[in-house]
């Protein structure tokens, strides 16, 4: 008898529907596998073997054949080990009146029988929903990522007794209630800007750079608070969207890094280490390619301390992606991509020994250092970050003074303004921030007075800057209007825009 089983497999963050054929025939006992498993799928054997006799069920001895279709995907993971059992049973005629169709049956096994959670079950119940699947069964490992998916069936279980008690009918499973989405109230971080004494300058392009989306580079010595200052940034971004949520949370289902709540409830703030490799930012990997820290950022932060420390070719890796908010990662696998719309923060020292250009330190430098250490950041990487700030010392009155600092959610509450404004603006489209905006946008929204256009003029003759960095100024340039409530780009946030490009003086 023929069992036709469907499941799911993952391609990229796509899920792409599986059916598991299984034929089981009289002859010599034999167990193959067709339709490109890969050694995780083939040793769903023995995984199911014992799975079905811990169970209380059997395993038939005959000559079975267990096919992949489409038999040209490769097939890889251990998710395929429920839909294998549950299309045994059906082959061999256990299980004789249960209801198996268009049912999507999704679950790795342990020898016991117990379901285990699998990776990137969100993507999956969303791209099946998408085809017109309705009704599902998983283990009951991933039931929190799944309740936030609406006008489905959704079943989880704990074990395959449990599977096979619903599909009879005897004990019926629960059905997944949806949950609503309420994005986290308030960060888990202890950071917050009213904790920040002094650096009035880096705290404003602080606010900017979330109100718009843009990139920040902190350049200044040691010590002078850049990382407290990038570890504030997530107190201050804007609540997440159930959309934004949702397509957060299939990347990070996919990585399998996904918290216990089940859904992402904060935007991602990532700080990978300097020794960090090009495959683990972009992604890849020898067998599955899973996304890199770019797209785990997606949404968020991608904070990179100590810029100049890491390798130049990871540095490198990052231009296309924040030109077009995505990445194409190519491996032997195959060719997946990931959205990786992320908001760069970096920090760095103005030279290695960190003092060059300090008010209260000496730098003890060779001029020959000093360019070398600048010149690990190239010229087209610097052009794509929208703000570049010094930050000086702090001196000591200005720690110790007791008067009281702006906190995150004064500056909060001005951001979300903002991006109320852009969001109204570019209501209906593809874009939802300034930073995001190109040539038409530009035209459309960012008309300059002439006397800030000659101001920028100016700017783009005296620093040599590129048609790149003269579109950014001027997005910059309307995220500080929006800030200030203006519908007209006036000189002035031109002018504050356009000093906050020191690329002439880090490069």
């Amino acid at each position: 008898m023929i069992a036709k089983i469907i499941c799911y497999s993952l391609n990229g963050l796509e899920g792409v529907p599986v059916e598991v054929e299984t034929d089981v025939n009289k002859g010599v006992p034999s167990y193959e596998m067709v339709g490109l498993p890969d050694t995780a799928v083939k040793e769903s054997r023995e995984r199911v073997r014992s799975a079905l006799k811990n169970s209380g069920l059997l395993f038939p001895m005959n000559r079975i054949t267990i096919n992949f279709a489409p038999a040209d995907l490769k097939k890889e993971g251990a998710a395929f080990d429920l839909a294998v059992a549950v299309s045994l049973l059906k082959a061999s005629e256990q299980l004789v009146g249960a209801d198996v169709s268009d049912t999507v049956f999704l679950g790795e096994l342990a020898l016991n029988g117990d379901l285990r959670p699998i990776a990137g079950l969100l993507p999956i119940l969303i791209s099946a929903k998408g085809h017109g699947f309705s009704r599902f069964i998983i283990p009951a490992g991933n039931a929190k990522e799944a309740r936030f998916l609406g006008g489905a069936e959704i079943y989880a279980a704990k074990s395959l007794s449990e599977v096979i008690r619903h599909l009879f009918g005897t004990q019926p499973l629960a059905r997944i209630e949806t949950a609503e989405f309420v994005p986290h109230a308030g960060v888990k971080s202890s950071a917050d800007l009213k904790y920040v004494k002094g650096q009035p300058m880096a705290r404003r392009a602080l606010e900017i750079a979330v109100a718009g989306g843009h990139n920040l580079l902190m350049s200044g010595p040691p010590g002078t608070g850049k990382t407290m200052l990038a570890r504030c940034l997530p107190t201050i971004m804007p609540d997440l969207t159930f959309e934004e949520a949702l397509e957060i949370t299939k990347i990070h289902s996919v990585a399998g890094v996904l918290g216990e709540e089940g859904i992402v409830t904060e935007r991602p703030f990532r700080t990978p280490h300097h020794t960090a490799t090009t495959v683990s930012m972009c992604g890849g990997g020898n067998r599955v390619v899973h996304p890199g820290e770019i797209s785990l950022a997606h949404g968020g932060v991608l904070f990179l301390d100590e810029l100049p420390e890491y390798k130049r070719s990871t540095l490198e890796a990052l231009r296309q992606p924040l030109e077009d908010g995505k990445i194409t990662v190519s491996r032997a696998g195959g060719t997946f991509t990931y959205p990786a719309r992320f908001m760069l923060c970096a920090s760095m020292n103005p030279c290695p020994c960190g003092n060059y250009g300090s008010t209260e330190r000496t730098c003890s430098c060779s001029p020959a250092e000093i360019r070398r250490y600048r010149k690990k950041i190239s010229g087209p990487l610097l052009d794509r970050i929208d703000l570049q700030v010094e930050v000086d010392d702090v001196n000591y009155d200005e720690l110790t003074s007791k008067e009281a600092q702006e906190d995150s959610a004064t500056v909060k509450a001005r951001v979300d303004a903002a991006r109320r404004i852009q969001r109204n603006r570019f209501e209906g489209g593809d874009i939802h921030t300034n930073a995001e905006m190109g040539e038409r946008e530009i035209s459309a929204f960012c008309t300059l007075t002439r006397e800030g256009d000659e101001i920028l003029r100016n700017a783009f003759e005296r620093m040599q800057l590129s048609a790149r960095a003269r579109a950014r100024i001027i997005k910059v340039a309307r995220t500080i209007a929006d800030l200030d409530c203006s519908e007209q780009i006036l000189p002035k946030h031109v002018f504050e825009a356009v000093s906050y490009r020191l690329s002439d003086k880090i490069g």
